[in-house]
C-alpha cells in the first residue's frame, strides 16, 4: 500500500524573551499534534515565502490568520514586541502522525501586519534580512538562524 504525504506547517511563534511562546500545526483540524517533544494545536493558517539564501532573501514572508478572538488575543502585542517565528514546513503521513517528515525551517521576526475584518497578515523578515535593515532587537543567534554557512558575509 502506498503512503500518501501532505504539506502542513507547524509554527512556533514566541516573544524576544522567549517568557510567552505559542505553538500552532494547520494540519490535524481539531486536534493537538506532538512534534519534538511539544504539543502543536490546531489553528488555521497560511504560510508564503521565499527560499532564504546565505545573502538573505530580502523578501518578506507572509502568515495569514483568521480574525477571530484566539489571534487577537496575542497578535497586537507580537506585533508590537516584534515577535521571533519558526515556520517548519513538513511532509505529514495523515494516517501516522509520528511519519512526518521536515521539508524546511524558516526563522523570522514580525515585521508589519494587516487586517480586515476576516483575515489578519503578518509580514515576516528573515533575521538575517532584519538585522540588515537594522530592526529593533536584532539578534544573531544559533537558536534564530541555525548554523550560518561558511561563506556568508553579515553585516552588524
Amino acid at each position: 500500500m502506498d503512503t500518501t504525504f501532505s504539506l502542513a506547517y507547524y509554527l512556533n511563534i514566541r516573544s524576544p524573551d522567549s517568557t510567552t511562546i505559542y505553538r500552532f500545526q494547520n494540519f490535524y483540524i481539531g486536534e493537538d499534534a506532538t512534534f519534538n517533544s511539544n504539543t502543536f494545536g490546531f489553528l488555521p493558517f497560511g504560510f508564503s515565502g521565499t527560499t532564504v539564501t546565505k545573502g538573505a532573501d530580502n523578501e518578506p514572508a507572509v502568515l495569514v490568520f483568521p480574525n477571530n478572538s484566539l489571534t487577537r488575543s496575542w497578535i497586537e502585542t507580537a506585533v508590537a514586541e516584534y515577535w521571533v517565528c519558526n515556520v517548519r514546513t513538513l511532509l505529514v503521513n495523515a494516517d501516522d502522525k509520528s511519519d512526518t517528515r521536515l521539508l524546511s525551517r524558516y526563522f523570522s521576526q514580525i515585521v508589519g501586519a494587516t487586517w480586515d475584518s476576516s483575515a489578519v497578515q503578518l509580514e515576516l523578515a528573515s533575521v538575517l534580512d532584519a538585522v540588515g535593515v537594522d530592526l529593533p532587537r536584532k539578534r544573531l543567534t544559533q537558536q534564530l538562524v541555525g548554523s550560518l554557512p561558511v561563506t556568508s558575509s553579515v553585516r552588524f
